[in-house]
């Protein structure tokens, strides 16, 4: 074994004793040991305390769930808990966030967490892909538009800020946002309103910007290609969101939880998984985060039986 694997095993061994003793304490010792139990075991445990307890809900919040997490979000390792310290602060600060993270780490929960535990809980909350939106069409989506004011502008029609006006706005990959948007974007921001396209007369509206971006938006800012003015405003705090990889005693909760979740979607009983498959996944370096690793259980549940194993993973997880 090479040193790197070494270094590995240890580390791996250090997260699962860790994982152990969260487990008894929050009595969830029957539901680590399914994940771990052998192929053919099944039965014999059946009828022990797990069989009792309701399956817990993925996004439940931490009071309504048996598993480990907070703010309608699973896991409880140390990169989660920074997570998790620095929201509560922030859901009785009404300022603008800067959530970055790889693709598929959860941005969008952070900035849902930040509006439903918050001050304007009871407002709307509007998320905008700013990468999803063609170029000459995102004023319009962020600002709204006059009948006439463009071909195809039939009737007057409300941008997201009046949609989200009291609540918040969820401006998700804003380091896609053009240049030129970039400018009227922070022109609303500093004055608080917002002008339709084609007409002359602005709005007040009153929002909780968030933002978000898997890109490296000081990069950006280097570049030229990121309002530096712009960047300050919308990082008046920043939520940075671990990638998968480095939450590895959050890996088991999240795969349980998965599997429970998905299996009750599609009418069936909750899968065992093989002690083989549980290491593969364990082992699988998730460049997809979260969101591939939810992909990757809903392919395995569709194509496999009551039970797990290596065999029914994809390929890329299996090497």
């Amino acid at each position: 074994m090479s040193a790197a694997a070494e270094q590995d095993r240890q580390r791996l061994l250090a997260e699962a004793r860790e994982l152990l003793a969260r487990a008894r304490a929050l009595g969830l010792e029957a539901e680590l040991a399914a994940l771990w139990r052998p192929a053919g075991a099944a039965a014999a445990g059946a009828a022990g305390p797990a069989a009792s307890r309701p399956a817990p809900q993925p996004g439940a919040s931490a009071g309504e769930s048996p598993w480990p997490g907070r703010f309608g979000m699973l896991g409880d390792s140390p990169p989660m808990q920074k997570v998790y310290a620095l929201l509560e602060r922030l859901t009785q600060a009404d300022v603008p966030v800067l959530i970055q993270g790889e693709t598929g780490t959860g941005k969008e929960l952070v900035a849902r967490a930040l509006h439903e535990h918050g001050r304007r809980r009871g407002k709307r909350f509007v998320a905008v892909n700013c990468a999803a939106v063609p170029a000459n069409l995102l004023e319009s989506e962020l600002f709204g538009h006059q009948k006439g004011a463009f071909t195809g502008a039939i009737a007057d029609r409300p941008g997201q800020f009046v949609v989200a006006d009291g609540g918040t706005l969820f401006l998700d990959e804003i380091g896609d946002m053009p240049h030129d948007m970039q400018a009227k974007l922070l022109r609303a921001l500093q004055e608080g309103e917002v002008r339709p396209v084609g007409s002359n007369r602005t709005q007040k509206v009153d929002v909780r910007v968030v933002a978000a971006s898997h890109k490296d938006l000081t990069a950006l800012v280097r570049e030229g290609r990121f309002r530096q003015d712009l960047y300050y405003r919308l990082n008046v705090v920043a939520i940075e969101l671990p990638p998968l990889r480095q939450r590895g005693a959050d890996l088991p909760l999240l795969i349980r939880a998965f599997l429970e979740r998905l299996a009750r979607q599609q009418g069936r009983p909750v899968p065992e998984l093989s002690e083989r498959a549980l290491a593969a996944l364990v082992a699988h370096r998730w460049p997809g985060n979260v969101r591939e690793l939810e992909n990757e259980l809903s392919r395995a549940l569709a194509l496999g039986g009551e039970r797990l194993d290596l065999e029914d993973l994809s390929p890329a997880v299996r090497a």
